[in-house]
């Protein structure tokens, strides 16, 4: 049966899972007096909230230097279009949709975001500082919901915020990010649990040896800020799709000084090293407990009973071989307001990697391969984003891309056709142990996962 898990009912699900995993909660004695929002994290931590909402994490926007289409500018999940929710855009960010019978069907892509329901500003105020979510990243247990204000706008609060006891409790439940608190919005993006990455399940939060190596107790035990974390608040490491960098000159590889460049005792297994990344071995299938959402299309609509509401086609698979790629580290996306560009099937390219057998800087890495259906303007050949929200509530399929395109580019009388699209997003968690690594028979011989000619051999190298 699918499992329909919204951001805010993970968090409860989570519970306090692998609270504090990374040490004893600070702030057990630091904290006197009633916790007051965000504003009483920076009676203390105002340089910390000043570093925060140029990141990412708060901007959903950055520099794009690994972009070999972006002409230096700069992008991100604010103002790209992609083949899941779309775009953030306009009434999409925050709110209530309900139906008929008075269910909620939405609360807007801000759900998502380390915010309490601003659109993300640049300048360090009192009132942007105000508006990041301390907790959600950094309190075992946090739950919000949203709230109407007076002025009939929205906003994110604790579910605790009319009690103050428990409140100042949780706000004295501090650590630095463990591996559920990532999780709470990384797992539920794009729809459901795990639908969008395909490598980031909620059974991360504390799974077996076999299932992720590295999260494993009985493994490494890492968090996520083992691998991602960086200074002043960037995150290290971006995928394919993932347009915008925080820390550009600050890559993140396996080979790095974790692993080396050399990390077998066997010499084959080095030598193909040199030209493999680890993850293409080491991360045989994904989506391994929850299935992935594999294609999308908005074309085709239908009324979901048990939901309540008009969805989208969507195909779920699990245990998903990868595809596989070169890549240098640089990409190719669709960008906003742009002619779009198509593969050799005639799908548009939203996102894709840069690279071949005879560059010197490739790898052969594993990929998720998303395939969607979006609208794409007659004239133009400018993808449309959709108007999600509301569309679960009408269903009308047409009334949502006119919602879209006057969203988006201030159109109102357009024409347009629908077209397939094509999507490579990077697999980089589910590591296996290298007793479950892929076999030399798994790439080479007569089932091999590999399409040789594909990746530029005119046959097997093996044979």
């Amino acid at each position: 049966m699918l499992k329909w898990i919204t951001p805010l009912t993970a968090i409860i699900a989570l519970g306090c899972g692998a609270a504090a995993a990374a040490g004893k909660y600070h702030h057990q004695t630091y904290m006197q007096g009633d916790f007051e929002g965000t504003k009483t994290c920076l009676k203390c931590h105002r340089e910390e909230a000043e570093q925060f909402i140029s990141s990412q994490h708060y901007q959903w926007e950055g520099g794009t230097p690994d972009l070999v289409n972006a002409d230096g500018k700069r992008y991100g999940k604010m103002s790209m279009i992609n083949d899941f929710c779309t775009n953030p855009s306009g009434h999409q960010w925050i709110g209530e949709v309900r139906n008929a019978d008075g269910k909620v069907l939405a609360k807007g892509c801000s759900n998502c975001h380390a915010g309490l329901g601003k659109l993300p500003g640049t300048e360090a105020t009192d009132e942007e500082l105000e508006n990041v979510d301390c907790l959600i990243c950094h309190a075992s247990g946090y739950r919000r919901n949203l709230y109407s204000t007076e002025d009939g706008g929205w906003e994110w609060r604790p579910i605790l915020w009319k009690n103050q006891e428990g409140l100042n409790a949780i706000s004295k439940r501090i650590s630095q990010p463990t591996r559920t608190m990532c999780l709470r919005c990384h797992s539920a993006s794009g729809g459901g649990p795990n639908y969008k990455r395909g490598d980031l399940e909620y059974i991360l939060k504390d799974p077996e040896r076999s299932f992720d190596v590295h999260m494993a107790a009985a493994g490494g035990d890492m968090s996520c800020a083992d691998c991602h974390g960086s200074d002043d608040h960037r995150v290290r490491g971006h995928g394919v799709d993932l347009v915008a960098s925080d820390a550009p000159d600050d890559h993140l590889s396996c080979d790095g000084p974790c692993h080396g460049a050399t990390p077998h005792e066997d010499d084959d297994l080095n030598r193909h090293a040199v030209k493999v990344d680890c993850a293409s071995c080491h991360i045989p299938t994904f989506a391994k407990d929850d299935p992935t959402d594999m294609r999308r299309d908005w074309s085709n609509v239908s009324w979901s009973e048990e939901k309540g509401k008009y969805v989208y086609a969507v195909e779920l698979e699990s245990n998903v071989v990868p595809v596989y790629a070169w890549h240098n580290g640089q990409n190719q996306v669709q960008l906003p307001g742009k002619a779009v560009a198509r593969n050799d099937q005639g799908e548009v390219i939203m996102a894709a990697p840069v690279g071949s057998r005879d560059d010197p800087d490739s790898k052969l890495k594993p990929f998720k391969l998303h395939k969607g259906v979006l609208p794409v303007l007659d004239d133009k050949q400018w993808l449309v984003p959709i108007g999600t929200e509301e569309f679960y509530a009408h269903g009308d399929i047409d009334r949502a891309v006119h919602e879209g395109a006057e969203m988006y580019y201030g159109l109102e009388d357009i024409d347009y056709s629908w077209t397939e699209t094509s999507r490579h997003m990077g697999i980089y968690h589910e590591v296996v142990p290298k007793e479950d690594a892929l076999k030399c028979r798994d790439c080479h011989g007569r089932k091999t996962r590999l399409d040789w000619q594909a990746l530029g051999y005119a046959e097997d190298p093996a044979k």
